[in-house]
């Protein structure tokens, strides 16, 4: 089956197949082999030109077993010579067939390397395992044991708002201002006099809140900061998506941001609220005054697999820890991943978790067992891991891949590539899968470690891999 022709991307979706579509249906660019490399046509016409934005929908089809399959000799040829680093990398890579699993490019597949933000791609797997899909984690006014005293609990929503909720948002869906107006509300109809106190309970996440994985360079560029069980804006310090500095208590700040709501909307009403916040917890028993939830899961996990969100990705690891029943600490959510894609199918035996967002060095997965936990959830029958395939960025057009292959050497792969990116100061990694020009669905993984100075010429190079699977007919 060939890749049909469109002046725009085709929206993805999954047929109700064993193995569902797992590419956009898009414009076939014209490009052929010369030697070494893709080329396009030096004239191409409108209808071939790289599709500029995603649209909402589009007709789909699926991989059929009788599409051709990729001659392995040729696919190797071409991919080792775009693997070939300048200043030298160990490489670990594996391209598979989607439909039947067959590998068809190793090399050094079973090579443990430190994997980048490809991690996240084990983190939102396993959190889709571990809990469902629908889930919606809760931000909590409760009445606290003295009187006049309003705890603010946090249920594991690190992508709150100061603001109102917005119900058209993931990062944002649950706001600190609605749940203040409700809670004004509520206080006024059980006669609340005030003054009024905040306190905030983020007791659900447990343990160290920063990790000794993590070094303190990436602390202090914003990376990462301490993991909190509530968080506004995924604790930045100018709530958005960075980068930028991070507040050093995401708990705390957010309770500031809720308790200046709270003081403004009970201030019509004649209500004091103390200037301070302060750790409290609830009185027993105590019935909630108001409540607002997260954007669903599978939302949360597009866009911690979109923005590389690492703060998210450690709360998602620690909320997918508590549904498991483990402590939901580091060492809870790091075990949590590391089972959940186990049951999923993958051979973690070699595995080594540092973390659960990838920012950690002392991590090591495989090119091998990355790629393989993609082919497993490209092949699922489960809607909620076939999300996560679904939620990868594309090439050239959103997430972290939205600024690549919109060069002519890799622009064939643009709208077809859909894939997680990791780069580290000596590690970048690309893993997604791609359809070649006949139908195949490929899932692989590229990952290149031990650089030095050479960072960019390995991005590209793994780049340029995924291109040759989006272009190949390869026999």
């Amino acid at each position: 089956m060939s890749r049909m022709f469109s002046a725009v991307m085709l929206a993805l979706a999954f047929a109700v197949l064993l193995v569902p579509l797992a590419c956009y249906v898009v414009p076939p660019l014209a490009a052929s082999l010369d030697g070494e490399r893709l080329q396009r046509a030096e004239v191409v016409p409108d209808y071939q030109e790289p599709p500029e934005k995603l649209t909402e929908d589009g007709p789909v089809s699926a991989p059929q077993a009788t599409d051709p399959m990729p001659g392995t000799a040729e696919l190797a040829r071409l991919l080792d010579a775009r693997l070939a680093v300048e200043g030298g990398a160990t490489i670990s890579a594996v391209v598979q067939d989607a439909l039947t699993g067959t590998v068809l490019y190793e090399r050094a597949g079973s090579t443990g390397l430190a994997p980048a933000s490809t991690l996240k791609i084990l983190t939102a797997a396993a959190s889709l395992s571990a809990m469902d899909g629908d889930t919606r984690f809760p931000t909590t006014a409760l009445p606290g044991k003295d009187p006049g005293t309003v705890v603010l609990r946090g249920g594991g929503d690190v992508l709150l708002t100061a603001g109102a909720s917005d119900p058209d948002s993931v990062a944002g869906r649950a706001g600190l201002a609605t749940l203040a107006e409700q809670t004004a509300a509520a206080l006024a109809a059980d006669g609340t006099a005030g003054p009024v106190k905040v306190l905030v309970d983020d007791s659900l996440f447990t343990g160290p809140a920063l990790s000794d994985a993590w070094g303190q360079a990436d602390v202090e560029a914003g990376e990462i900061a301490p993991v909190h069980a509530l968080a506004v804006s995924s604790a930045w310090e100018q709530e958005g998506t960075g980068p930028g500095p991070r507040v050093d208590d995401a708990a705390l700040s957010a309770g500031e941001s809720y308790r200046a709501a709270l003081a403004g909307a009970l201030a019509a009403r004649g209500v004091d609220v103390d200037p301070s916040v302060e750790r409290g917890t609830a009185a027993a028993g105590a019935v909630a005054l108001a409540e607002v939830r997260s954007a669903p899961l599978t939302e949360q996990v597009e866009y911690m697999l979109l923005k590389s969100d690492n703060y998210l990705a450690e709360a998602l690891a620690r909320l997918s820890a508590a549904a498991a029943g483990r402590e939901a600490s580091f060492a809870g959510g790091i075990e949590t991943v590391e089972a959940e894609v186990a049951a999923l199918g993958v051979d973690t035996g070699s595995m080594v978790l540092g973390d659960a967002s990838g920012l950690s060095g002392e991590t090591s997965v495989s090119a091998a067992q990355l790629t393989s936990l993609m082919q497993i959830l490209l092949a699922s029958t489960d809607p909620d891991l076939r999300s996560v395939a679904g939620g990868l960025p594309v090439a050239a057009l959103s997430g972290t891949l939205a600024g690549r292959y919109d060069e002519s050497a890799d622009s064939a792969a643009a709208g077809i590539v859909r894939a997680k990116t990791g780069t580290l100061l000596a590690v970048t990694a690309l893993s997604g899968y791609a359809t070649d020009a006949d139908g195949r669905v490929l899932a692989f993984t590229f990952i290149a470690g031990g650089l030095d100075g050479n960072t960019r010429q390995a991005r590209d190079a793994v780049d340029a891999a995924a291109a040759v699977l989006a272009g190949c007919g390869c026999r």
